[in-house]
């Protein structure tokens, strides 16, 4: 194989580790070869994240290779965090859409209980957000990660400053269990140089979504390195900064490819190389209110009727952070009162990580945001909307990536709170 292997690697190819374990080293090496890689580096984080939460029918492969791997007893190295549930009673439905759940995802507690085996961290690690301090998969700067998940992939190699490639479902599995990864594309210091300078120049604070969809439509795969924004968000990576990176960077990798961003001023390697991460031919990309505009104005609306007044709200993908949760049970009680109201005109559900949600519910906005008419839930928007019940529903979201990859119709965050107060209720 042209990928250079070291002796503990070729031992494991050569199947002194078992025939299962030979396998899954040459599915990396054939991985990384496609990609150019010469080598395989260790996974030195923690834990590993997997993306594939989710027990839907008419993933048999997948079963039956965690049933292979178990079997043989070849199980993650590291403990893992997994990506939400797709499922939860709380969350507003019909009898149509539970019975249907209840078909499409006849497999969810059988894979709940393949993933313990193979080496969940606990319950409470179903979430894209696993970085949160609550629920502690936090790599350090510099670590080489064995991720998949778009938002979590490049919020660890952006705001946290650890490398980690794009990887698909599965792979990122095998890369824990070996305990190495291809060394190509972010993992290099050579990749992770930005190829698109984005000057963001606005007359106000850009909502990060937007602004995020912007630079992943425009940038794609590439590295884009930002100037301006630190002026909106300040220079200092506290809760709010990390929040807004959180979003931001979600819009990036799935409005477009990115896995990775630099903010001047502000994320690690850009505070510690500055303009050294620029490529010599990086091209530019200037933002300003107008282009913002026009980026939102661009987004289709795929509703069956495009006037129809919303009948769900999903808050929160990715999930939201304990002070999101605070932050917005504030603004939504604000709005209400100036309503004259005491419920949400539209069935609301706000995401968070189980850990997020067991320290939410110990303080007393959660259960002002119950009185108010808003289910918290731990469940991934995505996978409970991405179904044709769904998708005939006109649903509204504050999220780019929702707005995505289903029928939700993105609106900004003081929108979603005139609709939610009854401010406005026609399109």
């Amino acid at each position: 194989m042209a990928l250079k292997l070291n002796a503990r690697e070729q031992d494991i190819l050569d199947g002194k580790s078992g025939e299962v374990m030979a396998k899954v080293l040459k599915t990396l090496v054939l991985y990384g070869e496609a990609f150019g890689a010469e080598k395989m580096v260790p996974v030195d984080s923690n834990n590993g994240h997997l993306v594939t939460s989710f027990g839907l029918s008419v993933m048999k492969p997948v079963y039956e290779l965690m049933d292979e791997l178990l079997d043989a007893g070849v199980i993650s190295g590291q403990t893992f965090s997994v990506d939400p549930r797709p499922l939860d009673k709380n969350v507003p439905s019909n009898l149509l859409q539970d019975i249907f759940f209840k078909v499409m995802y006849s497999k969810q507690d059988d894979y709940d209980e393949q993933l313990k085996r193979m080496g969940l961290m606990n319950e409470d690690a179903y979430t894209c957000t696993c970085y949160m301090d609550e629920v502690g998969n936090i790599p350090k700067k510099g670590q080489i990660l064995s991720w998949a998940e778009s938002s979590a992939v490049v919020y660890a190699n952006s705001v946290l400053g650890a490398r980690c490639n794009r990887n698909s479902g599965i792979i990122e599995l095998f890369g824990s269990i070996v305990g190495c990864v291809p060394y190509f594309g972010l993992l290099t210091d050579e990749g992770r140089k930005a190829s698109w300078l984005v000057e963001v120049k606005t007359s106000k604070k850009p909502e990060a979504q937007i602004l995020g969809s912007a630079i992943g439509m425009k940038v794609m795969e590439d590295v884009p390195y930002i100037r301006g924004l630190d002026s909106w968000i300040g220079q200092e990576l506290d809760q709010d900064a990390k929040d807004y990176l959180k979003d931001m960077g979600a819009a990036t990798a799935s409005n477009g490819a990115v896995g990775l961003y630099h903010v001047e001023g502000l994320t690690p390697e850009a505070v510690e190389l500055k303009e050294d991460l620029l490529k010599e031919d990086a091209k530019v990309y200037v933002i300003d209110d107008d282009e913002l505009e026009r980026v939102k104005a661009s987004y289709p609306i795929m509703w069956k009727n495009k006037k129809a007044n919303p009948k769900l709200c999903f808050v929160g993908c990715p999930h939201l952070s304990l002070k999101q949760l605070n932050d917005w049970t504030d603004r939504l009680e604000l709005s209400l009162s100036e309503a004259g109201r005491k419920k949400v005109d539209v069935p609301t559900v706000f995401t968070t990580a189980p850990a997020v949600l067991k320290e939410f519910n110990k303080t007393e906005r959660a259960g002002k945001l119950k009185e108010m008419g808003v289910v918290v839930s731990y469940i991934c928007p995505l996978m409970f909307m991405n179904n044709p019940l769904c998708g005939k529903m006109p649903v509204m979201t504050s999220s780019n990536k929702l707005r995505t990859y289903t029928s939700a119709r993105y609106y900004t965050d003081r929108e979603i709170l005139e609709r939610l107060s009854g401010k406005v209720r026609k399109q």
